[in-house]
């Protein structure tokens, strides 16, 4: 029997911790309807008897402390909320408990921004890891010497594993079920939980909103400058005559401040503006690339793709608000 201890933080979402603990539990239940033993022990574990969540509306008590675990197989940590240095800072006691375990072989799962506690320990440096797109920036920025992967919904390093944005972590819980069981009891259980146990990717749901959380004033400029020309073909060498930069400082700088090449942002400006025209539903692909700028079809459909995981006219039909026939 596998032991999975499901950590509950301070300031932790309920739900990432009731979650695993209702897939590791269901699994059992799959194997006990069969007359077989259960393979999971599924502990809840934390600092304290006690703890309060969203504003002292949930409390939960886990089923031990941390000092009282000797042994676990697998150690998973729940997305937090909130200030994130404050979170890390709150959980602190957690991290060198999760060092000695790891240490004594045990694996470790972050869920979603789980993924900054984990980080923490020193444990994913010169890793992958995949965290909520949304907080890609910040990561980065407090982990520079771990490589984020934000377009993945799973990553596997040797043992420490870490999930995409929400509730893409269901399906880093189905790959640790098909890890510890069989692809049998992970098949059953997506069916059980309506799962779509093949989503590796959070890329369509990715929204490029700029990286504008620096203090470099001249790459700024050129930011804005890019948003609202979007439609224009834009060179580096017009964006270093603008700037009166040299080409190789201004890109070294540009890089350094929003974790994207300059022609990288151009495509994700334009990308993201032909998703949302997409979205609507009112125009079609050709449309639209046109309008972004864009005048090869292929190039286009490529560029959408790589970016999003999508063709232009998958996303269109997945996001303009199909209706849906309700009986």
């Amino acid at each position: 029997m596998k032991t999975v201890t499901i950590l509950v933080p301070e300031t932790a979402i309920p739900a990432a911790i009731l979650d695993p603990r209702y897939m590791f539990t269901a699994v059992n239940d799959f194997y006990t309807a069969r007359g077989e033993e259960p393979v999971f022990k599924v502990l809840l574990v934390g600092l304290s008897a006690h703890v309060s969540l969203q504003a002292g509306l949930i409390t939960i008590h886990p089923d031990l402390l941390i000092d009282e675990v000797k042994h676990t197989d697998l150690i998973v940590i729940p997305a937090l909320s909130g200030d994130i240095p404050a979170a890390i800072e709150a959980n602190a006691h957690f991290i060198p408990w999760i060092v000695k375990m790891q240490s004594k072989g045990a694996e470790v799962a972050s869920l979603c921004i789980g993924a900054f506690l984990l980080a923490a320990t020193g444990l994913l440096e010169g890793k992958s890891c995949s965290t909520h797109w949304l907080y890609a920036s910040q990561f980065r920025e407090l982990f520079p010497n771990v490589n984020l992967v934000e377009d993945q919904v799973i990553t596997d390093s040797e043992g420490i594993y870490s999930s995409g944005g929400a509730t893409s972590y269901w399906n880093l819980l189905l790959y640790l079920v098909e890890k510890y069981t069989n692809r049998e009891m992970a098949v059953l259980a997506s069916k059980f939980f309506l799962l779509n146990i093949g989503l590796r990717s959070q890329s369509p749901y990715i929204m490029f909103n700029g990286q504008k959380n620096h203090q470099d004033q001249q790459i700024i400029q050129a930011q804005e400058y890019i948003e609202t020309h979007y439609t224009d073909r834009i060179t580096v060498d017009e964006l270093c005559n603008q700037l009166s930069l040299g080409r190789k400082t201004f890109e070294r700088r540009f890089k350094k401040a929003t974790s994207n090449t300059v022609n990288e942002y151009i495509q994700r400006v334009k990308i993201e503006i032909a998703k949302k025209q997409l979205e609507s539903g009112e125009r079609m692909v050709n449309e639209v690339m046109y309008d972004v700028g864009y005048s090869d079809n292929k190039a286009f459909r490529e560029i959408f793709k790589r970016i999003t995981g999508l063709s232009p006219f998958d996303y269109r039909a997945k996001y303009s608000g199909s209706r849906l026939n309700v009986a």
